[in-house]
């Protein structure tokens, strides 16, 4: 089961809404407030259990707060991947399905994916070494789901497909980067996702437009 290696085994055993609950209030307040400012009394008030009932469970902050980023990585290798097509092989396709997965993802898990989205943006110095490197392999995870068993040949015949896909490569990537910098150190629970999904849904279809063979990808 997702995380039980860092908690107490018993929390398992506790309703599924009442998980979710505590869950979902860590969440909220260490995205909102970094792991230090975090305030056990306000997760436990949020959540509506004791402050006693959250240490049952787990032995401290450090091991709810890893808990916590444990949890979303099982959630993105095990849920997120899985819903992407890996036999559409038409790469500007498989992007904008990627995207409306992520956004979906989004509506679904706000909370876990805003405070995801600030693990990876900053420097985390509670993130051991192990969870490092396993968002790293995941990162690889996707990049390969992204991007393995795609059709160069419907690009324009007068173009290389291998140089054409390294651009859309950096593209994706860049556009990726431009992203996280304004998000630094900024409250990302308040951040309207759709504009950005939108502009990148834009940039697809100018690549399209440049690098397609006409009546392909439609």
């Amino acid at each position: 089961m997702k995380g039980e290696s860092i908690l107490h085994p018993s929390f398992h055993n506790l309703d599924k809404d009442k998980q979710k609950r505590i869950m979902n209030a860590a969440y909220k307040e260490f995205t909102d407030n970094g792991f230090s400012d975090a305030s056990t009394n306000k997760i436990v008030k949020t959540a509506g259990i004791g402050k006693g009932t959250l240490f049952y469970y787990f032995n401290n902050k450090q091991d709810l707060y890893l808990y916590l980023v444990n949890y979303a990585l099982e959630v993105i290798e095990e849920d997120f991947f899985q819903f992407i097509d890996h036999t559409e092989r038409d790469l500007i396709k498989r992007f904008k399905k990627i995207a409306k997965i992520k956004f979906q993802f989004l509506l679904e898990y706000p909370d876990m994916m805003n405070f995801m989205a600030k693990v990876m943006i900053e420097d985390d110095f509670q993130i051991t070494k192990e969870l490092q490197q396993r968002m790293t392999e995941i990162h690889k995870q996707g990049h390969t789901i992204k991007y393995e068993n795609l059709d160069l040949s419907i690009f324009r015949k007068d173009m290389n497909p291998d140089r054409v896909f390294k651009l859309i490569q950096w593209m994706a990537t860049g556009h990726a980067e431009e992203l996280q910098n304004p998000f630094k150190h900024t409250d990302v629970t308040a951040i309207d996702y759709q504009p950005y999904f939108d502009e990148f849904d834009m940039y697809l279809n100018d690549i399209k437009t440049a690098f397609y063979q006409k009546g392909e990808g439609e």
